[in-house]
């Protein structure tokens, strides 16, 4: 069974850099043909995908935030790790890590991290 667990600060001050880390269980992040993904839900609002990387390390980032976000891997840990850049409150959300994509299906999901962009 595949596991998911997302870790990081849960408060972040504006201008500052978000950054989360999904730790995964159960499943290698190289394994073929798996894609590996952040999807975040504002409050209020419905799911946001931010962006994947794929088994071989290839990563898409939504093009709304492809100028300020950062998706990378680390295989000797089994984890892979969100960057997001100059945050405002817009950012505020439950961050969660995923298996799949949007086109294949998010078939395993982490239990979620809030973040909070405050001052």
């Amino acid at each position: 069974q595949v596991q998911l667990q997302e870790s990081g600060p849960g408060l972040v001050k504006p201008s500052q850099t978000l950054s989360l880390t999904c730790t995964v269980s159960g499943g290698s992040i190289t394994s073929n043909y798996y894609a590996w993904s952040w999807i975040r839900q504002p409050p209020g609002k419905g799911l946001e995908r931010i962006g994947s990387i794929t088994f071989s390390g290839d990563t898409y980032i939504s093009p709304s935030l492809e100028s300020r976000t950062s998706i990378s891997r680390d295989t000797s840990k089994n984890q892979f790790t969100l960057q997001l850049s100059s945050v405002t409150p817009e950012d505020t959300a439950v961050y969660y890590c995923t298996r799949g994509t949007s086109a294949s299906g998010y078939a395993y999901w982490g239990q979620g991290r809030q973040v909070t962009v405050s001052s």
